[in-house]
């Protein structure tokens, strides 16, 4: 049975994974370590597993596959999740796939490599905006279709 999965901590686009999620009638794992308000969704799920580094993570990993949609922007966990299987997202509505998840982990690699010989060196990036929230949108709804049809 389909289900969407979220990497809860600091996901900004929770709600709107909820509202996709009750309109397709689908179960939503909003999985964090914490500090997470209750879903009015109610077939939300949301799972607190311990304290430390990727216990969300291995808990989503152990868990989604084929005709899965996963929401994360970490791209170790997107990586186990596309060889898994399953249709993976980023919060801006970029997929993660078979074509690209190489690259991106390479990338991800090089530039850990660049800040830890550089300590003056760091990330910031843009901040999310309404664009990505509707990108995101767009996207989930077609991923969520397309993994039911799978």
């Amino acid at each position: 049975m389909t289900a969407i999965y979220v990497d809860a901590d600091a996901c900004p686009v929770k709600a709107e994974a909820g509202r996709v999620a009750e309109r397709h009638g689908v179960k939503l794992y909003l999985v964090a370590n914490g500090g997470l308000r209750p879903s009015s969704y109610p077939m939300a799920e949301v799972v607190f597993v311990a304290d430390g580094p990727d216990e969300a993570d291995k808990w989503i990993a152990e868990r989604a596959g084929p005709g899965d949609v996963v929401v994360t922007a970490d791209i170790p966990l997107a990586a186990k999740c596309v060889a898994a299987g399953a249709r993976v997202l980023r919060h801006d509505g970029e997929p993660f796939n078979a074509a690209n998840i190489g690259n991106l982990l390479a990338t991800r690699d090089l530039m850990a490599d660049l800040r830890a010989a550089d300590p003056f060196r760091q990330g910031g990036g843009r901040a999310f905006s309404r664009a990505d929230r509707s990108r995101f949108l767009d996207a989930l709804e077609r991923q969520l279709r397309a993994a039911r049809a799978d």
